[in-house]
């Protein structure tokens, strides 16, 4: 059964609030399967991959981010997602962290017209250019990347 949503002008941007929806929670249980399994990240300078802690919030506040970003750049209120808990604190908040953050990515695009998903570019934080729909589609694979990057080292180290 598809999770209700409000009605959306845009279903493709629906259907992309639901794949998060999914794929998110799905790449906290690959994070604390690893992180009970004691999995170990690379060696690396990137700092988003100094813990298994780090690579958690990383992640989250990406979350956070590519909402924010998308509604900054459709001029839409501020959908009130509160930061991302820290590193050192991650693995006690992520579930009600998450389950907050996903009942706030439900409704900020309902009423976006379809034509504003894709008729211009915008810099992302990171100086990429994106559509709307592409940083939508950017939010639902970020986490199913990281999900398969740490799946792939549980059963490496397994």
């Amino acid at each position: 059964m598809t999770p209700q949503l409000p009605t959306y002008r845009d279903r493709g941007a629906r259907a992309l609030v639901l794949l998060h929806e999914q794929q998110l929670p799905l790449f906290v249980q690959a994070w604390q399967r690893s992180k009970r399994a004691g999995v170990r990240l690379p060696e690396t300078d990137d700092p988003n991959y100094a813990s298994l802690e780090a690579l958690l919030a990383h992640v989250l506040r990406g979350a956070r981010g590519y909402m924010t970003w998308i509604c900054e750049h459709l001029d839409l209120p501020d959908p009130e997602i509160p930061p991302a808990p820290e590193p050192d604190a991650v693995e006690a908040q992520a579930d009600a962290w998450v389950a907050d953050l996903l009942e706030r990515w439900r409704t900020p695009l309902s009423d976006v017209a379809p034509e504003r998903l894709g008729d211009r570019t915008y810099l992302s934080r990171w100086g990429q250019p994106y559509t709307i729909g592409a940083m939508l589609e950017h939010a639902v694979v970020h986490p199913m990347r990281h999900r398969l990057q740490l799946d792939e080292l549980l059963e490496r180290q397994a």
